[in-house]
């Protein structure tokens, strides 16, 4: 075995666990990525991640390090009934295209901030089609960087970046933890899928990346874009049944979606559209 597929190896199966021990960490959330600011025309763009119920962005003059302005991207309707951090949803990257700024945030969710009028947009696709926005490693936050110790993802799966972000947080299966679910792929055939990793238990389920759920099938290859679909937004919507927490929306761009969700005792695939 190389040096490489031993540091991935090790470092894929050791995060997972490491991070969600009881204890390791004490907050009930992972900690926010830090962002890397962007520059454009003398002024550099920063998204704080200080502020749990909105994630929201600050302009400052590079020249006199004056701050200029601060416009709010997204708020987070909070639940009081639900504990408020796993409610809680920031930024994860920053980019440019043209005079627009364009922002991403944990639920999968791109928007576009006209830096001229300062009109925000948002879509689910648009981060894909931006140039140099695509996710690597050093995406992943400090906290699981710092996690290296002994973990229980199984040996033949490792992280992949193809879709950013790479992971997203929240209350999939109502019990008022954080669960995590991050995108895997299986080392012998390439195929792509979805680690779920529950924050009370630490238990990892697999869907995709050789293991069929519904009609995404084994392989998740198609796959361009996810987000993370609140419970409470789903409430609203007479249509779907009743959700014991957050569900996942699965989506090829212009195309099929599902929402992915916890029935109580395993996760089931909800077809949207083809």
């Amino acid at each position: 075995m190389t040096g490489v597929s031993h540091f991935r190896i090790t470092f894929v199966t050791t995060l997972f666990l490491a991070v969600f021990l009881p204890g390791a960490i004490s907050a009930k959330r992972l900690t926010p990525a830090t962002v890397e600011p962007v520059i454009h025309e003398g002024v550099r763009y920063v998204a704080p991640n200080d502020d749990g119920r909105r994630g929201y962005i600050e302009a400052w003059d590079v020249r006199t390090n004056n701050k200029l302005w601060d416009l709010t991207v997204f708020t987070n309707r909070i639940d009081p009934k639900r504990e408020e951090d796993i409610q809680w949803f920031f930024i994860t990257a920053l980019g440019l295209r043209g005079h627009t700024l364009v922002v991403r945030s944990e639920r999968g969710t791109t928007y576009q901030i006209d830096l001229q009028t300062k009109a925000i947009t948002g879509t689910e696709s648009a981060w894909s089609a931006a140039p140099n926005l695509t996710a690597h490693s050093a995406d992943v936050p400090e906290v699981i960087k710092k996690a290296i110790a002994n973990g229980s993802l199984p040996k033949k799966f490792e992280l992949d970046y193809r879709v950013h972000p790479f992971y997203l947080g929240g209350d999939f299966t109502g019990d008022g933890k954080l669960d995590v679910a991050a995108l895997i792929k299986q080392g012998s055939t390439g195929k792509i899928g979805i680690a779920v990793i529950d924050g009370a238990t630490q238990k990892i389920t697999i869907l995709g990346a050789g293991t069929a759920i519904g009609n995404g099938g084994d392989d998740f290859e198609w796959m361009d874009t996810w987000k993370i679909y609140p419970r409470d937004q789903m409430a609203n919507r007479t249509s779907l049944p009743k959700f014991r927490g957050d569900a996942l929306l699965v989506s090829k761009s212009e195309a099929a979606s599902a929402l992915i969700y916890w029935n109580g005792k395993h996760y089931v695939w909800l077809q949207q559209g083809d």
